[in-house]
C-alpha cells in the first residue's frame, strides 16, 4: 500500500471520512493544501505530522469538508420557492418537513426558513419543520449560534435583519429565536445512506455533490429519492446533474433551477 493510500486509510478510521467516495483529485487537492500549510512535504511526512498533532485533524476535517455559502445564494432558487413551490406545498398540506442537506454554517436553512415565517405570518394554520444537517460539528455549531458578521448579511434586507436578527454590542447580528425555532440543527453523514428523516415534503442539497464520484451521487440520488413522499420535490445546485442510472427517479419540475419531482 503506497504512502497515499495509507493516509486515506487513516484519515477513515480517525475521520470517518471514506476518501473513496470523493474525486481523488479533489482528496488530493485538499490534502496538499494541509501539507503545504504544516510544511510537509510527502504525505508519508504529513501522516506522521497527524498522528504526533491530533489538533491538526479538525484542521484537515475543514479542508475536505470545505463549506462555502452565504444567505440566499443563487436568489432566483429562493425566489422560485416563495413564489411557486412552497405556496403549492401548503396548498397540498399544512406541515411541510424540509431536508437542508450539507447546510454549512446555516445561511441556507436560515435564508429557508426567513420565507417560510414570512408565509405563515400571512396563514396561522400552516407551519414547517426543517432538518438542516452537515457532516462537520464545527461548522454546525456556528449554525446552531446564529451569529454572523455584517459581511456575511450583506445581501440582506435592511426588512429582513431589522425582522429576523438583533445586533449584537460586537457589531455582529444573531438570528432571532423564531428562525431558530424552525430548525433542528444535526449532525448527519451523507454517506451513511440513511436520510435525516423520512416523508419529506422537500430536499435541498445544493453544491454538495460536485466533489463526489458518479457512484456516490447515484446514491445520494436514491437516499433522497426514498426519503420523499410521493411527489416530493429534489433541489440540486445550479452545476449538478441528475446521472443516468439515476435519472427515472425523478421528474423535471423546473429544469433551469434544477428542481425535480420524485417519481413512483
Amino acid at each position: 500500500m503506497d504512502d497515499f493510500a495509507l493516509l486515506k486509510r487513516y484519515i477513515g478510521q480517525t475521520l470517518a471520512i471514506q476518501c473513496s467516495n470523493y474525486k481523488e483529485d479533489y482528496i488530493k487537492r485538499r490534502i496538499q493544501s494541509r501539507m503545504r500549510s504544516t510544511s510537509c512535504p510527502t504525505f508519508d511526512n504529513y501522516l506522521k505530522f497527524l498522528k504526533a498533532n491530533p489538533s491538526e485533524l479538525e484542521n484537515l476535517r475543514n479542508a475536505l469538508t470545505i463549506n462555502v455559502t452565504e444567505f440566499f445564494r443563487d436568489t432566483d432558487v429562493y425566489e422560485f420557492m416563495k413564489k411557486d413551490i412552497l405556496p403549492e406545498l401548503f396548498r397540498q398540506r399544512k406541515q411541510l418537513r424540509i431536508w437542508c442537506a450539507g447546510c454549512s454554517t446555516g445561511e441556507e436553512p436560515y435564508s429557508l426558513a426567513m420565507i417560510l415565517h414570512d408565509l405563515m405570518a400571512q396563514n396561522p394554520e400552516i407551519s414547517a419543520k426543517i432538518f438542516a444537517t452537515d457532516i462537520d460539528k464545527v461548522v454546525l455549531t456556528k449554525a446552531q449560534e446564529g451569529i454572523y458578521t455584517p459581511r456575511a448579511t450583506g445581501k440582506l434586507s435592511e426588512a429582513q435583519i431589522r425582522n429576523h436578527f438583533t445586533k449584537l454590542p460586537d457589531g455582529n447580528y444573531q438570528v432571532k429565536p423564531h428562525l431558530k425555532e424552525l430548525i433542528r440543527f444535526r449532525a448527519h453523514d451523507l454517506m451513511s445512506g440513511v436520510p435525516v428523516s423520512r416523508w419529506l415534503d422537500l430536499v435541498i442539497c445544493r453544491n454538495v455533490t460536485i466533489y463526489f464520484t458518479e457512484k456516490q451521487k447515484d446514491e445520494l440520488v436514491r437516499m433522497f429519492h426514498s426519503a420523499l413522499v410521493p411527489g416530493g420535490l429534489y433541489i440540486m445546485g445550479k452545476t449538478e446533474f441528475l446521472g443516468r442510472q439515476v435519472e427515472s427517479l425523478f421528474v423535471s419540475y423546473n429544469s433551469l433551477q434544477k428542481i425535480f419531482s420524485k417519481k413512483d
